[in-house]
């Protein structure tokens, strides 16, 4: 074979392998009944829309609401995402036994007067919250205890307690988000004056 026609057959067996191994071209979708001949299988409804799909999505999660107004909801959301900094830093100072840094993060996970309070206050609504939260903070002050008595062992058991109470509270409880007369009827009281 000459260079030209070497050339012009490698060019065409690769130009079909190439066509040959190319995806299939998508298939036409078959044409859709109009609504006078809609099968009975065929939900015509329109999509939901955006305030429907939340009420879908409350309905299917059956965790009892805790009502919170929505600068308590917003504060309570950033003390959970502050309590998961707080377990990263007492794991990743058990991890060089700086027990000090241990007892100083799960100080900020433990009960104060404060926390008690804040507590109190969100749980106004939702009968038994209060103690499963104030049962959270009690159990992460015996971190704080295994951590000065530099007992590895104790922090992490400590911790998997600590941990546990999360993640029954976060499966029994949902926040709810309710405006001041709906969260007035639920908890007898006046709104907070200002951010918790």
């Amino acid at each position: 074979m000459s260079p030209p026609t070497l050339v012009s057959s490698l060019y065409f067996v690769s130009l079909t392998a190439l066509i040959s191994c190319a995806p299939e071209p998508p298939p036409v979708p078959a044409a859709q009944p109009s609504a006078e001949v809609a099968s009975p299988h065929v939900d015509a409804s329109p999509a939901p829309s955006a305030a429907s799909a939340v009420e879908v999505l409350d309905a299917m999660d059956t965790r009892t609401p805790v009502p919170l107004l929505p600068m308590m909801a917003h504060h309570q959301k950033e003390n959970m995402r502050d309590h998961l900094v707080a377990v990263q830093e007492i794991v990743s100072a058990l991890a060089k036994e700086d027990f000090v840094a241990v007892e100083r993060a799960a100080k900020r996970i433990g009960y104060s007067d404060t926390m008690g309070r804040m507590c109190t206050h969100m749980g106004a609504g939702a009968p038994g919250f209060t103690e499963q939260a104030l049962n959270f903070h009690r159990t992460a002050d015996r971190i704080g205890a295994r951590a000065r008595d530099s007992d590895r062992e104790g922090v992490l058991k400590e911790l998997g307690a600590t941990l546990q109470t999360c993640t029954t509270c976060h499966a029994s409880w949902k926040q709810q988000v309710v405006d001041e007369p709906t969260w007035r009827r639920a908890t007898s009281q006046a709104p907070p004056s200002r951010p918790h």
